[in-house]
């Protein structure tokens, strides 16, 4: 039988979100994608002991101010990390702008081109990466200038339809709309314990973006992100690509059941009319939008939580 995994592989391009290089080359994944959180994770494992020390080294050469060497040895970790998973994948590999950052359009801009100057360090090219931007306006109108420039971006951070329209209209390469985190925010102020995968908020959003931009002809690739459960995802099968964590991973290579291709850009389920959109409309739309605000908000807070987790422990090795 062939497992869960292996099927929705043949209808959906599988992105591994982590930074567990033995769960990478255990499923083989396309591309790859770290954040904050996921990165902290992955410098307390043994495996990446040797990067840390290296990064630390090389920040230490670049500067003497040691808050200047925790921000320096932090990216190139990331970029290292970067680096070996892209050893493994055939695809690109997403590194995330510092998200204390979101609301300044041209520190980000400084932040994703350094970034990809570290790559280019390491011998890799800028086709190879995917920038990650929070999809504030700011973030948005980053990427707009980054694409530009040929530096492709993830729009991550994203709940909303004003946050989708907002990143086809700035060419953004590829976006991240969130499933489980908006499914957690309905059973909080719903008070709804489950949600069944064809009723799932984070679902039914991500559909609704999917169609929107197939129907109008948009380039934009969607990866639906952040999911809770197995059934979130197969209900997205068909979706331009997925991102899964390896817990949710394994549970689909250990399972045989059928899964049914759901979203199909030559089968649509709906209509949705064109929105214009400018930043007064933009900002309006996303402040209706008490989910999409209220999530965005705690997810770039939470990002920059364990960004600064990940600096002490720089910061530690730096002493």
């Amino acid at each position: 039988m062939t497992s869960s995994l292996d099927q929705l592989k043949a209808m959906t391009t599988i992105v591994a979100d982590t930074g567990d290089i033995e769960a990478i080359r255990e499923y083989s994944p396309i591309d790859a994608t770290t954040n904050p959180s996921l990165l902290y994770k992955a410098i307390q494992l043994p495996h990446y002991e040797e990067l840390l020390a290296s990064s630390v080294a090389w920040a230490k050469e670049q500067s003497n101010d040691t808050e200047a060497q925790v921000i320096l040895a932090s990216d190139k970790f990331a970029v290292l990390v970067g680096k070996e998973i892209l050893g493994i994948i055939p695809g690109r590999m997403s590194t995330e702008v510092d998200a204390r950052l979101s609301f300044d359009k041209e520190a980000m801009l400084t932040k994703a081109r350094e970034l990809i100057a570290l790559y280019k360090e390491q011998g890799i090219e800028k086709e190879r990466v995917l920038i990650k931007l929070a999809s504030t306006w700011e973030g948005i109108q980053a990427a707009k200038v980054l694409e530009k420039e040929g530096i492709n971006c993830n729009l991550t951070l994203l709940f909303s339809m004003a946050q989708a329209v907002a990143c086809a209209d700035a060419g953004a390469f590829l976006i991240s709309p969130f499933v489980g985190r908006i499914m957690d925010w309905f059973k909080a102020s719903t008070g709804t314990e489950s949600y069944a995968a064809t009723e799932d908020p984070g679902v039914l959003s991500v559909t609704t973006i999917y169609n929107y931009y197939k129907q109008h002809g948009i380039k934009t690739i969607v990866m639906g992100a952040s999911f809770r459960n197995v059934g979130e995802i197969t209900e997205l099968a068909g979706c331009d690509r997925l991102t899964i964590s390896p817990n949710l991973l394994a549970e689909l290579a250990a399972s045989n059941d059928t899964v049914v291709k759901k979203l199909d850009a030559n089968n649509l389920t709906q209509t949705i009319d064109k929105i214009e959109l400018n930043e007064a409309k933009f900002r309006s739309m996303l402040n209706e939008d008490a989910m999409a605000t209220e999530k965005l908000s705690e997810g770039i807070r939470n990002f920059v939580i364990d960004q600064l987790k990940l600096e002490d422990l720089v910061r530690s090795r730096l002493a």
